[in-house]
């Protein structure tokens, strides 16, 4: 007990000291720390970090590449498939559909492809590949949404598990520089602060590719809907 009565008192005599004379810790020379420098005192929490900031951008504009291709539909497409289907020619329509490469022209092959059958018939049809096509759009989204919400975590835990060392080694070392301490709890806010923009940058993407499926998914709807109109038609 004495021992650590002794200790104790050797720390707020250090304590005392640096505060008492400023100058002495003003006097060394600063230390310039770049971008990369303060990235890789995060430790290895940062590893999960990059990876997750990697797998962000990676899918982000694969799914933005492919919603996008999934999106475009000429705008006489379903004038020239109603044109087909009311002169009987549903050959040239089902052909029009086979050739176009889009969740809309699938769907309405899908109703094509059923003619004849009772409205509800077609229309359950057209329902299901819609369902099918949802997936593929919404393939890999997911993956976005957890890092928007594992990042931020794993940077809380990067900056708790460098504190917890931090206190650790004054305890062990019985040492209590100021400007060690401050330099060594700005370095372990790096890894909160990287988890918090990573999170932010996958909420943002996510986001986005998500409003973008439901325009997609609202082409579709209306496609499925013009085409049950179609139907209903009387032909010539």
């Amino acid at each position: 007990m004495l021992h650590g009565l002794l200790q104790v008192g050797t720390v707020s005599n250090k304590i005392i000291d640096s505060l008492a004379n400023p100058a002495s810790a003003a006097a060394l020379p600063p230390r310039e720390m770049h971008l990369w420098d303060i990235l890789l005192a995060g430790g290895p929490v940062m590893i999960p970090l990059a990876l997750m900031l990697v797998a962000a951008i990676f899918f982000f504009f694969e799914r933005n590449i492919a919603i996008g291709r999934a999106a475009k539909v000429d705008d006489n497409f379903m004038n020239i498939i109603r044109d087909h289907i009311m002169n009987g020619n549903i050959s040239a329509a089902r052909a029009i559909t086979k050739n176009t490469n889009n969740p809309v022209a699938r769907i309405v092959d899908k109703g094509i492809q059923r003619i004849g059958k009772p409205i509800d018939a077609i229309e359950r049809s057209m329902e299901n590949v819609a369902q099918l096509e949802m997936f593929k759009l919404e393939r890999n989204l997911n993956v976005l949404s957890v890092i928007s919400r594992a990042a931020p975590i794993f940077g809380f835990v990067g900056t708790l598990a460098g504190l917890m060392k931090l206190f650790f080694d004054i305890n062990s070392t019985g040492e209590f520089v100021l400007n060690t301490i401050a330099g060594g709890l700005y370095v372990k806010l790096v890894t909160s602060i990287s988890g918090l923009l990573i999170g932010l940058i996958a909420f943002f993407a996510y986001n986005y590719l998500h409003t973008q499926v439901e325009k997609t998914a609202n082409k579709m709807e209306v496609a499925a809907a013009d085409f049950l109109d179609i139907l209903q038609e009387p032909t010539k």
